[in-house]
């Protein structure tokens, strides 16, 4: 990692039908649709409306034989229609739908999580892609690491970095190098920490595969475009990240503007900056650099604070290496940058994706955004957005919820609208709404309370990682969370 400037991760580059991935080509942007997979004409239409948005890349989940052959129907149906897409199956549970599905797509994505580390399944499937020139994609869930990766390493970074690198190990070992891989969580933390850990595992074993980024369930509005701009730019900003989704609990299409506004603010890093202490810095240990244990927002800023200005095209590597020049190694800090957006989305996901690294590593004790076309009240929202984002203060209600898929056994985007109405003023709690149990338990491992799709019309409900209510009534189930949150004096009034 270059604290002085930016400088893009070198990597090779891997063919996604006719979107490169990887080398010299600028950072693609990509989404998954929400359709059932086997509804061909649905599937269709809603790949269109993602491509028309601007995604060169859609994925969708193939969990059973009928979903896997659908694709037999959905490429040609594409072609016929004047899309060059490239078209991503994504396999959890069953290893063999990912042969039925490399006969048709241009990439494959699997989880490690779901293969047995003997049997030669995953070298056949390798076989197989090299055929047809189909990529792969390893793609690890902070929620669904393999037991012997569990009982070795436990449920962390470290442990998903090793179940990657044994998967790309043997991807190697076969001759194969289409090879893209993920390290995605809901806890932006422990994502941006996987992602480094790996980046140093395989430069010391001299791999070079392209990293696609993403933060699983960050939720919809203001709130999960800050959350995914927070993960994916503390990466972005280092150089990290060759394609990226931006997963939010609404219409896939509406993912496509905001990885597109990553990508374009952090196409130009310019400026070099020096650093007197890097020895400071510890890039894949949180550890708070201050005293200051609940950072601040602008209007809490006291003389106690030193205000720290980024000017430059660069400003987070500005902001690291001015914390890391202070002779104070102590000194408390905010960081404040002025932004001239006219949009206040814009002007959230820019500052999000500036600041979260700061935060995220312990360096700055506060973030300070200046922009007079908007109010004190709507800046200091998006400053306290950013903060619990980044893990470092929580001022309001998470929602750890999944963008949904053709896996979704409900309406997850309605029924959010519908838990949030009712729990967003419950400061400080966690809530998982997940669409299915693939991700589901493991990804929502540090929510306070769970909401889980177990079958269709079917509900189950948790409290951290113990179920409390199996297989309800969805028409029942919000009522029954509620009196769950009650029940374990966790409920206050309006």
């Amino acid at each position: 990692m270059n604290l002085t400037k930016f400088s893009r991760r070198q990597s090779i580059e891997v063919a996604v039908g006719t979107t490169k991935i990887g080398g010299c080509n600028p950072i693609a942007v990509q989404s998954m649709t929400n359709t059932a997979t086997a509804d061909v004409a649905a599937s269709v239409a809603q790949i269109e409306r993602i491509a028309d948005a601007g995604a060169p890349i859609v994925r969708l989940t193939a969990q059973g034989r009928a979903e896997g052959e659908a694709f037999a129907q959905i490429m040609p149906a594409l072609r016929a229609d004047g899309y060059n897409t490239a078209i991503v199956a994504d396999i959890h549970f069953v290893p063999q739908i990912a042969a039925i599905a490399a006969k048709y797509v241009d990439k494959v994505r699997i989880n490690p999580g779901n293969y047995r580390t003997e049997g030669g399944e995953l070298e056949a499937l390798i076989e197989q892609c090299k055929e047809r020139g189909v990529a792969l994609r390893i793609g690890v869930n902070h929620g669904s690491l393999a037991r012997h990766i569990v009982d070795n390493y436990g449920d962390t970074p470290q442990g998903m970095v090793a179940s990657a690198m044994e998967f790309l190990r043997r991807c190697r070992a076969a001759d194969f190098d289409q090879v893209v891989v993920s390290m995605k969580s809901s806890n932006t933390r422990v994502m941006v920490h996987a992602y480094r850990l790996l980046v140093q595992a395989m430069d010391s074993e001299d791999m070079h595969y392209p990293v696609h980024l993403g933060v699983t369930e960050a939720g919809n509005g203001i709130e999960g475009r800050i959350k995914s701009a927070v993960g994916i730019g503390a990466l972005l900003a280092d150089g990290i990240g060759d394609t990226i989704r931006v997963s939010l609990t609404e219409a896939p299409e509406n993912e496509v503007p905001v990885a597109q506004l990553l990508v374009e603010h952090f196409a130009s890093r310019t400026g070099e900056f020096t650093v007197k202490h890097p020895e400071r810095y510890s890039p894949t240990v949180f550890s708070r650099r201050s005293n200051i244990q609940c950072p601040i927002v602008h209007s809490e800023v006291t003389d106690d604070f030193l205000v720290l200005d980024a000017v430059s095209e660069n400003p987070t590597a500005e902001w690291r290496a001015a914390i890391l020049s202070l002779q104070s190694a102590t000194q408390p800090v905010v960081i404040r940058r002025e932004y001239s957006d006219s949009d206040i989305t814009t002007l959230a996901v820019k500052a999000a994706a500036d600041m979260g690294q700061l935060l995220l590593d312990g360096l700055a004790d506060g973030v300070w955004i200046v922009a007079p076309q908007f109010s004190d009240s709507e800046l200091e929202q998006i400053e306290l957005n950013i903060l619990q984002a980044s893990r470092v203060r929580m001022s309001h209600t998470e929602y750890i919820a999944c963008p949904s898929c053709g896996r979704t056994l409900y309406d997850i985007e309605g029924t959010l609208a519908k838990i949030k109405a009712r729990t967003s003023h419950l400061k400080g709690l966690k809530i998982g709404v997940m669409g299915c149990i693939v991700n589901g338990p493991g990804e929502m491992a540090d929510a306070d309370y769970g909401y889980v799709g177990a079958a269709a019309g079917k509900i189950t409900l948790y409290k951290g990682r113990e179920v409390i209510a199996r297989n309800i009534p969805q028409e029942q189930a919000l009522d029954r969370l509620i009196e769950i949150i009650k029940e374990n004096g966790d409920w206050a009034e309006c």
